[in-house]
């Protein structure tokens, strides 16, 4: 049960097990086996447990409010796991609220319902090197090669349904084994109203999916995975929320998560409700869920999403819809300093962070004891876009475009960078991997495999998007399974083979990882031949002990 140090630690933002106290833990006290129930909701004048058990009726299991911290809670004996509940809250005016989700829920009823469930891990994990390998390892210095993986569209089963946690982890780890990625990194898991959001509008943030099993069918994956030798990330959504009435917003009849200020509180680009990162009770919320996936699904890292409209109050907004902070500036101070902490946290834990920001915010990746945000690696917008267009130009025209791929070696060693050729690049009409390769179906194939050889190359960690692998023809489809038949073509296995070899050259060889952060692990033979279109470089290890020179011909006419 919550206790004066926990009501404290809430007020202050500091509490980092939030999890184990509030929501539904099924207990025994005093002899008698339950559940007990409890959630923040300082403005409320009633809150209940309602489900089945008590026919949907607010009368029959009414919480106790707590003398401080806005907190309620209740035991209710008997109540087997597999529950269903939500909370039936009265506003401070006594007004009936739409029935809400419980924040802390760990698993939800499967769409179209929207219940809570009670839940107890019975989960007993095998992963024990693989973590204890995490403290031993410096992520910069040693090969991260990601796999990103849209877990409700990899493969599917015959009738067109996602595989189930368990069926997927048997079929992605040994294939994932087989091309050598270092770690899958999975587009959000946690429950999610809106298939088309991918994930990325997130309602139960404490709650692997249910679109896929359990929260131990979850934990197999990451066990199976971990078992393997691989790592696993996880996208994390702490920018936004969305808007149905069952989820945070108006949580108590009031804008508890979020600033009640449009300006603040709306993203009009999504349609999407802002956390209230000053709120101390708020700030926790997302700490504590932060270090649940790593603490109870042994997660390796976040990726998170969307750091640009965080750390912007004006991001996406012109003059007049967003207010300056105290300084009169754009930077959302708060947001700031969340990250910051949470960045101290999960390193704390043995996990890395893995930044989306598209801006040229100072110290994404530098530590916080030297006002950094203090990020593990930032994504490398700038290396993705730039080499992306110049692959999309007919190889006559590049020596106009040298600069395309040279600029980028200016500050290659600004942040700590990851080179992402992600999700993003193959939905809404960009055309995927292949498709956005200049030339004939041959030249398309032929260029694609020198982007892919110069990527891993190149300074910084990678992580390719499922079915770049095989050059997949079409545009990411949510709705459907990858184009694996595709593979029965000798162009299509040919790119998957040369991934599979690109992967253990890159693990087994030194100068392309261990100074992937440092300028000292680079540099240039030639980049000015821009009539032949070519580029060649050298990568050292530290102290230039081993070295590799590569040399990269962007035309299909030999040079010697």
């Amino acid at each position: 049960m919550i206790g004066d140090m926990d009501r404290y630690l809430l007020g202050e933002g500091n509490h980092t097990h939030l999890y184990d106290y509030l929501g539904s833990h099924h207990r025994t006290i005093d002899g008698v086996d339950g559940v007990t129930f409890a959630v923040w909701a300082p403005n409320a004048s009633k809150v209940s447990v309602v489900g089945d058990f008590n026919r949907w009726d607010g009368n029959q299991h009414q919480m106790q409010r707590l003398p401080s911290g806005g907190l309620w809670q209740v035991f209710i004996p008997g109540l087997p796991e597999g529950t269903l509940y939500k909370f039936e809250l009265h506003s401070e005016q006594g007004h009936l609220l739409p029935l809400k989700h419980d924040p802390y829920a760990s698993y939800f009823e499967q769409p179209p319902g929207n219940a809570s469930i009670t839940f107890e891990s019975k989960f007993i994990w095998s992963d024990q090197l693989h973590m204890e390998s995490l403290s031993k390892t410096d992520p910069l210095t040693t090969p991260i090669s990601m796999y990103e993986v849209h877990p409700l569209s990899w493969r599917r089963r015959g009738n067109s349904e996602p595989l189930p946690y368990r069926e997927l982890a048997d079929q992605l780890v040994p294939y994932v084994l087989e091309l050598g990625f270092t770690h899958v990194e999975l587009m959000p898991i946690t429950e999610y109203p809106f298939t088309g959001s991918w994930g990325y509008q997130p309602i139960g943030l404490f709650a692997p999916t249910s679109k896929l099993g359990s929260p131990d069918d979850f934990r197999y994956l990451v066990n199976k995975c971990h078992e393997n030798g691989i790592g696993v990330v996880i996208d994390w959504v702490p920018a936004h929320f969305p808007t149905d009435e069952h989820g945070l917003g108006l949580f108590d009849g009031t804008h508890l998560y979020e600033h009640a200020d449009p300006r603040q509180g709306f993203h009009k680009d999504w349609n999407t409700l802002i956390f209230n990162y000053g709120r101390a009770e708020v700030f926790n919320y997302l700490l504590s869920n932060a270090l649940y996936w790593v603490r109870e699904f042994h997660i390796d890292g976040l990726r998170v999403d969307a750091v640009a409209s965080m750390l912007y109050l004006d991001y996406s907004r012109e003059a007049g819809e967003w207010i300056p902070n105290e300084h009169g500036g754009n930077e959302n101070l708060d947001a700031i300093r969340f990250l910051r902490k949470l960045n101290e946290l999960i390193h704390a834990e043995g996990a890395m962070t893995f930044a989306e920001e598209s801006t040229s915010f100072p110290g994404v990746s530098r530590p916080t004891y030297d006002s950094g945000l203090g990020f593990t690696f930032k994504w490398n917008m700038g290396w993705m876009h730039d080499t992306l267009e110049y692959m999309s130009r007919d190889a006559i025209h590049r020596k106009f475009h040298q600069n395309d791929l040279t600029f980028g070696l200016l500050y290659a060693f600004s942040e700590n960078f990851q080179l992402p050729i992600s999700h993003d690049e193959v939905v809404y009409g960009k055309g995927s991997m292949l498709e956005k390769m200049a030339g004939d179906d041959w030249q398309k194939f032929a260029n694609l495999r020198a982007l892919y050889a110069y990527m891993y190359a190149y300074p910084g960690k990678k992580l390719l998007f499922m079915g770049s692998e095989f050059a997949q023809r079409a545009e990411w489809n949510h709705d459907a399974s990858l184009d694996w038949h595709l593979l029965e073509q000798p162009n299509h296995l040919g790119i998957q083979r040369l991934l599979t070899d690109l992967n253990k050259l890159y693990r087994n060889s030194a100068p392309l990882y261990a100074t992937d952060c440092s300028a000292a692990g680079f540099e240039w033979i030639d980049c000015e031949d821009a009539d032949h279109s070519v580029l060649s470089f050298y990568r050292y290890t530290k102290d230039h002990a081993q070295e590799l020179a590569v040399v990269c011909n962007f035309t299909p006419t030999p040079h010697h």
